[in-house]
């Protein structure tokens, strides 16, 4: 019995596309900041505070993300919100909140 497997698989360049995104998103801040996002929209500052980083650093992994097209922008008077703009996100966090504990802070 063949298979055809290869019918079946996401194609390599869509995966490569997958792989960037998911290298982006590979960093703890990163995930944090996701993590408070998928529950509304938050300024850079209070991003940052949550992260235990000076705004600066978070706005620059607010702006990979953002060109990942994870997230969205938006200013309000002098302050910039993000939001999530790909819903998918809330799965990867799902996943990886079930696989390494959550809600634990550690």
């Amino acid at each position: 019995m063949v298979r055809n497997v290869k019918a079946q698989l996401t194609s390599l360049e869509a995966l490569g596309q997958a792989a960037e995104c998911l290298r982006t998103l590979a960093h703890p801040h990163r995930l944090r900041m996701v993590q408070m996002l998928l529950g509304g929209r938050y300024s850079v500052g209070e991003l940052a505070e949550a992260c235990e980083i000076p705004s600066h650093m978070a706005s620059e992994h607010l702006r990979l993300m953002q060109r990942c097209g994870f997230l969205t922008s938006g200013k309000d008077g002098r302050f910039v919100y993000y939001s999530v703009a790909e819903p998918h996100l809330a799965s990867i966090m799902s996943c990886i909140e079930s696989r390494f504990g959550g809600n634990a802070e550690k």
